[in-house]
């Protein structure tokens, strides 16, 4: 289906918020002041805006370490999240989850995730309740080219099928996994085709191209609403940071990056792509208006109040 003006500014401006979010991450946590490790989204936005674009505030998703785009793709709040990121206590998880355990179930955003393949098992959680109470929600799980060969995905891959949930597995396959590529990491050397294995149609999309995943995403997600089963789609993108923040990055050339950053930033690609009813200078003032959105949540985040230490223990058990 077409998306209308409208619609694709909106998505634009999640790609573009993701993006001003990463790059003053990137700045920030150079100060030191930032607890944890941070794993920049920068050049995969298309991914998570493309996929979320079709879901509803009541479906779900499971993120990774590299969540913040996921996050920002789903609805959470960038102030609720900048606040988090910097262990402050008006923050999304009140500063206790830091940038690898956002979450938000307010938005169907079940969390980043420090477990690398941790993400599926839980989307297939909200899916199987789904089911349960006979609804046409989703659940959906973004896992890396590395988190793929996990034997976890694969379990969950498994009981997706043999219980026939709606649910999506995406493949963020960035071609890194760290510091190791899929074409030697994984056997087959290729992921998407993995999932005839198990029973599931599949799909292999231009990770940096917003309206091909928003496509692709939008059939398969037809499908599994209709109770049709589970569906995976990969999508090829580029990261444009380390792994993590601080990572040296020796295994690509800067001449290799800056060609990466010319050729397949997702930002770049859709302004190419834009119909004509869309002018450059709306794009331009959504960059402008989301780099200074985020200007000021690094400067509310920084002169927020730490948690206090008597509640280090709240929200970690639950009584029934």
């Amino acid at each position: 289906m077409a998306l209308s003006k409208e619609e694709l500014l909106e998505a634009y401006d999640r790609m573009s918020k993701i993006r001003a979010f990463e790059d003053r991450l990137h700045i920030e946590n150079a100060t030191g002041d930032i607890p944890g490790f941070i794993h920049l989204y920068a050049g995969e936005e298309a991914i998570a805006v493309g996929v979320c674009s079709n879901l509803t505030a009541d479906d779900y998703i499971a993120s990774t370490h590299r969540g913040h785009g996921h996050c920002i793709a789903k609805g959470c709040d960038v102030k609720g999240m900048m606040f988090e990121i910097f262990g402050r206590k008006e923050g999304l998880c009140h500063g206790k989850g830091g940038s690898m355990h956002i979450a938000d179930l307010s938005t169907g955003m079940l969390g980043a995730n420090g477990i690398v393949g941790g993400g599926p098992g839980i989307a297939c959680g909200a899916a199987l309740t789904a089911k349960y109470h006979g609804t046409d929600h989703v659940g959906v799980s973004f896992t890396g080219d590395g988190g793929s060969n996990q034997g976890t995905v694969m379990e969950a891959m498994n009981m997706a099928v043999v219980l026939q949930l709606p649910m999506l597995f995406v493949f963020e396959n960035n071609h890194m996994g760290e510091a190791t590529g899929p074409d030697y990491s994984v056997g087959s050397r290729d992921i998407a085709k993995r999932a005839a294995a198990f029973g599931m149609p599949a799909q292999k999309v231009d990770g940096t191209d917003f309206l091909a995943v928003h496509d692709a995403a939008e059939k398969a997600l037809a499908s599994i609403r209709k109770g049709e089963g589970p569906q995976v789609i990969e999508a090829e993108a580029w990261r444009f940071y380390g792994h993590f923040e601080g990572d040296q990055g020796l295994y690509r050339t800067p001449e290799q990056l800056e060609e990466l950053k010319k050729d397949h930033d997702p930002l770049q690609i859709f302004r190419r792509k834009k119909p004509r009813t869309i002018k450059v200078s709306e794009l331009d003032a959504i960059d402008e208006a989301n780099t200074e959105l985020i200007d000021e949540c690094v400067a509310q985040a920084r002169a927020a109040e730490w948690p206090d230490v008597s509640s280090v223990l709240d929200d970690v058990y639950v009584s029934y």
